[in-house]
């Protein structure tokens, strides 16, 4: 029996909630399941209510192989479920600042079309203004 990890959809339309709960892998989203862990309600206005899990039961669920769906493994990383896991180490990236000829180039052609709109933005107001001129002109002879 595959075990899972996952999220039940409750609440009504357009304000979901959700209970984390442990199920078999055949069983649908919304059925049967094992147990509860908890419920996480992301439209809650107070944070402190948006989550409530039980932590060492997901610790015992995951010790014993459990799955988690990516959400509630993302869920279990914040709240310390995995607190003994490794910390994430940031790769490093060289040369992803480099100035190199495409990035120039490809800087040099955002710039003159910046400029152009700018251009184009400019007569475009100054006809406005001249059609404004021209008929304010022509209701003071009349």
């Amino acid at each position: 029996m595959a075990v899972v990890i996952r999220m039940k959809r409750t609440g009504r339309r357009n304000r979901p909630c959700y209970r984390i709960s442990v199920a078999d892998r055949a069983f649908p989203r919304d059925g049967r399941t094992l147990e509860n862990l908890g419920v996480y309600d992301p439209a809650s206005p107070k944070p402190e209510l948006r989550l409530k899990l039980d932590v060492e039961l997901a610790k015992k669920w995951v010790a014993q192989g459990a799955v988690p769906s990516e959400t509630v493994r993302s869920i279990f990383r914040k709240e310390g479920v995995y607190a003994d896991a490794p910390a994430r180490t940031v790769r490093k990236r060289p040369g992803r600042k480099a100035t190199t000829a495409k990035r120039t180039r490809a800087e040099a052609e955002d710039a003159a079309r910046a400029e152009r709109k700018q251009a184009r933005k400019s007569e475009r107001l100054a006809t406005k203004r001249a059609a404004a001129k021209a008929a304010a002109a022509a209701s003071e002879e009349a």
